[in-house]
């Protein structure tokens, strides 16, 4: 069988993964809207599925379980390509889209539109979030560049330094106010319950525009990673490049965090598990990473329903939980890396 598999083009192997992969993603999304602290038969769920009745059933799947279930195969989809694109930008296998401060800068708004404005939505905190993740990743942006562009280590270290200053100014704030508090601990846990199909055609436009910095700029990744100088001698726009890769990941994770709150390790653990699958061509590893990260929070957070019944655990203590052995894994078994 090995054998077999050996002698199929490597193009083809991987247009056959990502194919399972796609074929794998309805499948989770029927179980992630048929399982659920709720108990709810699976015959009963069709049944409302095809003619909602306004029972208890019905309101629970259209209103709960899809919107959720959407938003984390979209919002998953959003934190894989982000965390590949920042690996490959700063050519390092253990950083994640949070380094560049979008978390902190979409968390630290939030705060500030609960505590000035009192602003109290889902809605109203996915365009301020934004907002900081931006303003956030353009400061990191600033600081860790070079006059040949951003430098990687730079921008990690400015990423770093950035986060910890914001989350502290965070911090400060909402200890200030119960109100803030409660409502910035509502928002910062990290989650998808309570998010309705708004919230979701509120993002899916920025989340459509970061796919597709993200598709420009996978290409020219492939060849950055060689090194500047090299690319540019093969044609290539090393500034151009870089700028591209950052803006995708913080459209991406930005939208992302604003949404649902920082999640964290999908960024981190997806593009591995997808460079294992294809390779290390940026081309392919962002579209893997698109569809591993859409099923694995919609996984995660499927098992967070049932885990701890008749409560429901978020799913960025999942991820967590999920995602931490892999991350010492990663660490332990550095050959297992590839960038």
């Amino acid at each position: 069988m090995t054998s077999v598999v050996a002698r199929i083009p490597h193009g083809t192997r991987r247009w056959i993964g990502l194919t399972i992969l796609v074929a794998a993603v309805p499948a989770v999304a029927a179980l992630s809207v048929t399982v659920g602290a709720g108990g709810i038969p699976p015959g009963t769920v069709f049944d409302v599925l095809v003619h909602p009745d306004g029972s208890e059933a019905a309101i629970i799947v259209h209103n709960l379980r899809i919107p959720r279930t959407v938003l984390a195969l979209a919002v998953g989809a959003a934190l894989g390509i982000a965390g590949a694109l920042m690996q490959g930008q700063t050519r390092n296998p253990l950083a994640d889209p949070g380094l560049l401060g979008i978390e902190a800068g979409a968390a630290l708004a939030v705060v500030l539109s609960i505590a000035l404005l009192g602003i109290d939505t889902i809605g109203g905190y996915l365009w301020f979030g934004l907002a900081g993740a931006g303003a956030a990743a353009a400061a990191v942006l600033a600081i860790g560049s070079r006059r040949g562009g951003p430098d990687p280590l730079s921008l990690v270290l400015a990423g770093a330094a950035t986060s910890a200053l914001l989350m502290a100014i965070t911090q400060a704030i909402a200890m200030r106010d119960a109100d803030s508090i409660h409502a910035y601990r509502v928002w910062g846990t990290g989650t998808v319950l309570g998010r309705g199909l708004d919230i979701f055609y509120q993002s899916l436009p920025l989340l459509l525009l970061g796919v597709i910095l993200a598709a420009a700029g996978a290409p020219g990744l492939n060849l950055l990673q060689l090194g500047d100088d090299v690319a540019r001698s093969l044609g290539q726009h090393p500034l151009r490049q870089k700028i591209l890769g950052v803006s995708a990941i913080m459209v991406l994770t930005g939208t992302a965090t604003a949404a649902c709150g920082p999640i964290g390790f999908v960024g981190l653990t997806v593009p591995h598990v997808a460079r294992y699958l294809c390779g290390v061509d940026y081309r392919w590893v962002t579209a893997y990473s698109a569809v591993l990260g859409g099923l694995l929070l919609a996984l995660a957070d499927t098992i967070g329903r049932v885990i701890a019944l008749p409560s429901e655990v978020h799913v960025s203590i999942v991820m967590a939980l999920l995602g931490g052995p892999i991350f010492v894994l990663i660490v332990r078994r550095p050959r297992l890396v590839r960038i």
